[in-house]
């Protein structure tokens, strides 16, 4: 992975976003979209800890797994056909760096096995985004959970399985610590759906977003 122009500061947030090579797709079934939350799921920890095998197969679990060898916090994520966005903190230094290599990595072997592929899969550098204050942090959480909205994938972001919305809304068992983003809707669900739906025009509004969060790295 290739050097970045400056360090992610352990203890800031960011918006990490990457996207497949020469814009190709990079899930290309439901088993996709599975196994890259698993890799979400298991990465985050630091070694030595159980297989992946294990673990994806459910028989080892996130809570068996030490908070103190956390990685990186996961707030939010969105996988979109070409690309993924997350939301999350720098818990130890090099964290991320860590976490992406490792994830990248097991999920690039895995799909090209599944897929009989070769060659990069990824665009490179992945792109990240400090994110700066209190109103910055739901405002892009807001922004990753409208992607499949906004690009017609779904008229029902509840309905959409491959982003933690999902999650947000029914409580799902998740890779994200969904509290730090709902503390700020006293812990309703019901308004932070309303938060995200809230937009008087998706498409101009997100456009301006996309081009500030995203055109913005360092």
């Amino acid at each position: 992975m290739p050097g970045r122009l400056s360090p992610l500061v352990t203890g800031e947030i960011y918006h990490i976003y990457n996207r497949g090579a020469n814009r190709q797709d990079i899930f290309l079934q439901s088993r996709d979209y599975r196994r890259f939350i698993q890799t979400l799921s298991y990465y985050r920890f630091l070694g030595p800890k159980p297989k992946f095998s294990k673990f994806a197969r459910g028989t080892i679990t996130p809570v068996q797994l030490s908070d103190d060898k956390k990685l990186v916090e996961l707030y939010c994520y969105c996988l979109m056909p070409n690309h993924f966005h997350l939301l999350l903190k720098q818990l130890k230094d090099n964290g991320i760096l860590k976490f992406l290599g490792d994830l990248s990595n097991s999920y690039v072997k895995y799909g090209n096995t599944k897929h009989t592929r070769s060659g990069p899969l990824f665009e490179g550098r992945f792109r990240s985004v400090l994110v700066s204050s209190d109103e910055q942090f739901l405002h892009v959480s807001r922004y990753i959970h409208l992607n499949p909205l906004v690009s017609r994938l779904t008229g029902d972001l509840e309905g959409y399985r491959w982003s933690s919305y999902h999650d947000y809304m029914f409580g799902y068992s998740s890779p994200c610590s969904v509290g730090e983003v709902l503390d700020a809707f006293s812990g309703s669900t019901e308004k932070y759906r309303q938060f995200v739906y809230d937009q008087a025009s998706y498409g101009e509004a997100l456009e301006v977003i996309k081009h500030q969060l995203l055109d913005g790295e360092d």
